[in-house]
C-alpha cells in the first residue's frame, strides 16, 4: 500500500514537472457584442502554478466587474498510469460605450520563472437593435411590473444597468424665479439602498420637495430599454445670483440584492448560508448648468417678488374713537417667492401712532414653485379725531412669463374717528412698537404769573451749596465712567457675551413658542422652536449663520463632547420641526411632544457644556 501511495505522489510530480514546461493562456471572448451589453472575456491558465496575473489594457472598454477566480483540478488513473489536470481562470465582465473595434492585449504570468504571454484578441461593438418588442396580444395593456432581478457575482454592475438622470424644469430663468430639479434612478436590479444628498448650493435658495419615504419603482422604458425607475427626489431652487450658475454632480451610493447559486463558501458563511449576497456600486449625477438673467430696471416700489400674485386688503373698522387699534389685513396670494418678499409700506395719516407689521406665511411646495398666501398685519392707533384717508397700498412685482413689472393696488380706506377712551392695549401687545412719535408736544404754552427775578447776590463762592453743584456731577461722571468701562471690557468678547446668555435667549423664545402652542398658531411654533434651537447653538459654539447646517451642529457638538443620543434628538427636533408644516395628523400633539423635547434637550446640553 505505501509502495502504491508513492508512485502515485511520483506520478503526480512527474506530471506538474512536464506541464511546466508547457504552460499556456488560453482566451476566451465573443467577437461581436452590442453598445451597451456586458460580456465577458475569460483567461484560462492550463496550471495553477503560477504567479503574479497581470491583466491586459481593456483599453476603450469599461470593466464592470472583474476578475473572477476559479479553479479546477482533475486526476485520472487508466491502466496504472495517472494523469492530473489543474487549471485557474480569470473573469472580466466588460462593456463598451460606442460602437468601433477594440483589440485586447495580452495578459502576462509567471511560471517556473518563466514568463508567459496570451495571444491579443479583437472584439467588434456594434450598435443595438433597440428595445424589447412586447409579446403578441399584450398591445395596449400595462404589464405587471416584475422584480428586478440582479447579475450574478461574474457579471457585476454595469452603468448602464443602474444610473441616475438629473433634469431641470428650466435651464434659462430670471433671478429669484423658481424652477424645479428632479434626481431619478433608473435599474434593472434588485436595488435595496441608495443614499446621497443635495450639497449646499451657492447662489441658490433651496426648497426640498417632501417625496414618499418608502419609494416604489414601476416599469419605465428608457432610450428603449425597459427599467424600473422611481423619483428619488427635487428640489425647488431660487438663484440669488446671476449669470451661469452650476448644479454639481451628487455622489449616491446604491446597493443591490442578488442571489447566488455559486456562493463561496466563506462568503456563504458571512452571509448566514442564505445564498443571498450585497453589492455596493457608487454611482453620479449628470452637472446642471443654469442661466440667470438679471431683472429689468427695478422700480421704487419694488417688492422683491417674482412669480405671480393677487392682493386683498381689509380693514377691521372705520368708525373709531381715538386710542382704538385700526387694522389693516393685506394678503398677498400667488406662486413665487413668497418668503423673499418685504412688506409694501403703507403710509398712515401723521396723526396715527404705527407699529412694526406682522407677517405670516401659508405657503405649500407645487408643482415647481412655492404656492401659498403672505398675510401682513398693519397696526395703527389714531390720537386725534377727525375723518382720515389711509391711502391705496401699491404692491409691484416681476411676472417671468410677461418678462415685465405688474403692479397692483388696494382700494383706499377712510377711518372716521370721534374722541373718546379706546383702549388698543390688547391689540398692542402683539406688535413691537415703530417710530412712536410724541404728538401735541411740540408747542407749548408760556408760564403766566409772578417772575422772581434773582441778582446774584446770594450766591457765595465756596459755600456747601456751591461746592456740591461740582462735585455731585463729578462723582456721577467717575461712578458712569467706571460702569461703562466694566460694560466695555464685558462687551469686547462679544461671543463670550453670548455665550453666556444663549440659555436665556433660547428659554424666551420657548416662552413665546409656548404661548403660540396655546393659541394653536402652528406654523408660527414651530419657526419659533427652529429659531430657538439654531439660535442656542450659534451663541453657544460660536457658529457663524453661513456654517449652520445639521451636520456642522452635529460634528460641532460632538466635538465638544455632547452624548450621541442627545446629540441624535437634537437633530430630530429639528426635523420634526421642519417636517411638520407638511405632515398629516394630529398637530397639537405633535407641538406639546417637540416643545417638552426641545426645552428638555436645551437644558441638557446646557449642562453637558458646561
Amino acid at each position: 500500500m505505501q509502495r502504491f501511495l508513492l508512485y502515485i505522489l511520483f506520478s503526480v510530480l512527474s506530471v506538474s514537472t512536464m506541464l511546466a514546461d508547457n504552460v499556456t493562456i488560453t482566451v476566451d471572448a465573443e467577437t461581436t457584442v452590442e453598445v451597451n451589453s456586458n460580456f465577458r472575456v475569460r483567461f484560462t491558465i492550463n496550471t495553477q502554478d503560477i504567479s503574479n496575473f497581470q491583466a491586459p489594457d481593456f483599453k476603450g472598454l469599461e470593466v464592470v466587474y472583474g476578475p473572477a477566480t476559479s479553479r479546477q483540478t482533475s486526476m485520472q488513473s487508466i491502466n496504472g498510469k495517472v494523469t492530473q489536470s489543474s487549471t485557474i481562470s480569470f473573469t472580466y465582465t466588460l462593456t463598451a460605450m460606442n460602437p468601433g473595434q477594440y483589440t485586447i492585449g495580452p495578459a502576462t504570468v509567471q511560471s517556473q520563472g518563466k514568463v508567459i504571454k496570451s495571444k491579443p484578441v479583437t472584439i467588434k461593438v456594434v450598435k443595438g437593435r433597440g428595445g424589447n418588442t412586447p409579446p403578441a396580444g399584450n398591445q395596449g395593456h400595462n404589464p405587471q411590473p416584475q422584480r428586478p432581478q440582479a447579475p450574478s457575482p461574474q457579471a457585476g454592475i454595469s452603468a448602464n444597468d443602474l444610473f441616475m438622470t438629473a433634469t431641470a424644469s428650466k435651464t434659462r430663468v430670471y433671478e429669484q424665479e423658481a424652477l424645479l430639479v428632479t434626481y431619478k434612478v433608473y435599474t434593472t436590479l434588485n436595488l435595496v439602498g441608495l443614499e446621497g444628498k443635495l450639497p449646499t448650493l451657492d447662489g441658490f435658495q433651496i426648497q426640498e420637495v417632501p417625496l414618499p419615504q418608502t419609494k416604489q419603482l414601476m416599469p419605465e422604458t428608457y432610450n428603449g430599454r425597459q427599467y424600473f425607475s422611481v423619483v428619488w427626489s427635487q428640489y425647488v431652487l431660487f438663484p440669488q445670483k446671476t449669470g451661469k450658475l452650476t448644479i454639481p454632480s451628487i455622489s449616491y451610493d446604491a446597493v443591490v440584492r442578488y442571489e447566488s447559486l455559486t456562493l463561496d463558501p466563506f462568503d456563504a458563511m458571512m452571509n448566514g448560508f442564505n445564498g443571498v449576497e450585497e453589492r455596493k456600486k457608487q454611482i453620479q449625477t449628470p452637472e446642471l448648468s443654469i442661466n440667470v438673467s438679471p431683472l429689468p430696471e427695478k422700480p421704487a416700489d419694488f417688492s422683491g417678488a417674482v412669480g405671480k400674485f393677487s392682493i386683498r386688503s381689509s380693514v377691521n373698522n372705520q368708525d373709531v374713537l381715538t386710542g382704538d387699534a385700526v387694522k389693516l389685513k393685506l394678503d398677498i396670494t400667488g406662486s413665487g417667492n413668497l418668503k423673499l418678499i418685504t412688506a409694501p409700506k403703507v403710509n398712515f395719516p401723521s396723526s396715527f401712532e404705527s407699529y412694526t407689521p406682522k407677517e405670516n406665511d401659508d405657503y405649500r411646495l407645487g408643482a415647481s414653485n412655492l404656492e401659498g398666501t403672505k398675510t401682513i398685519d398693519y397696526l395703527a392707533v389714531p390720537r386725534n379725531p377727525g375723518s382720515f384717508t389711509i391711502p391705496a397700498i401699491s404692491f409691484t412685482y416681476f411676472d417671468p412669463d410677461a418678462r415685465a413689472y405688474k403692479t397692483l393696488t388696494t382700494e383706499p380706506y377712510t377711518i372716521d374717528v370721534k374722541k373718546g377712551k379706546g383702549n388698543a392695549a390688547q391689540d398692542i401687545a402683539d406688535f413691537s412698537k415703530q417710530d412712536v412719535q410724541e404728538l401735541n408736544q411740540d408747542i407749548r404754552y408760556i408760564k403766566q404769573g409772578k417772575v422772581r427775578a434773582n441778582d446774584g447776590s446770594a450766591t457765595q463762592l465756596f459755600t456747601l451749596n456751591y461746592l456740591l453743584w461740582y462735585l455731585v456731577p463729578l462723582v456721577v461722571f467717575v461712578v458712569l465712567f467706571m460702569i461703562l468701562r466694566r460694560q466695555h471690557q464685558d462687551n469686547a468678547n462679544v461671543g463670550e457675551l453670548k455665550k453666556k446668555k444663549a440659555n436665556k435667549v433660547a428659554r424666551k423664545r420657548l416662552k413665546l413658542a409656548a404661548s403660540l402652542l396655546q393659541q394653536k398658531r402652528q406654523n408660527e411654533f414651530y419657526d419659533e422652536v427652529l429659531k430657538a434651537l439654531y439660535g442656542y447653538i450659534t451663541d453657544k459654539l460660536h457658529m457663524p449663520q453661513v456654517q449652520l447646517s445639521k451636520d456642522n451642529v452635529e460634528a460641532e457638538l460632538s466635538s465638544r463632547g455632547v452624548n450621541a443620543e442627545m446629540i441624535s434628538s437634537f437633530i430630530a427636533v429639528i426635523n420634526d420641526c421642519e417636517f411638520a408644516r407638511y405632515a398629516p395628523g394630529n398637530p397639537e400633539a405633535t407641538m406639546e411632544n417637540v416643545f417638552e423635547k426641545a426645552v428638555s434637550l436645551i437644558s441638557q446640553i446646557e449642562k453637558e457644556l458646561k
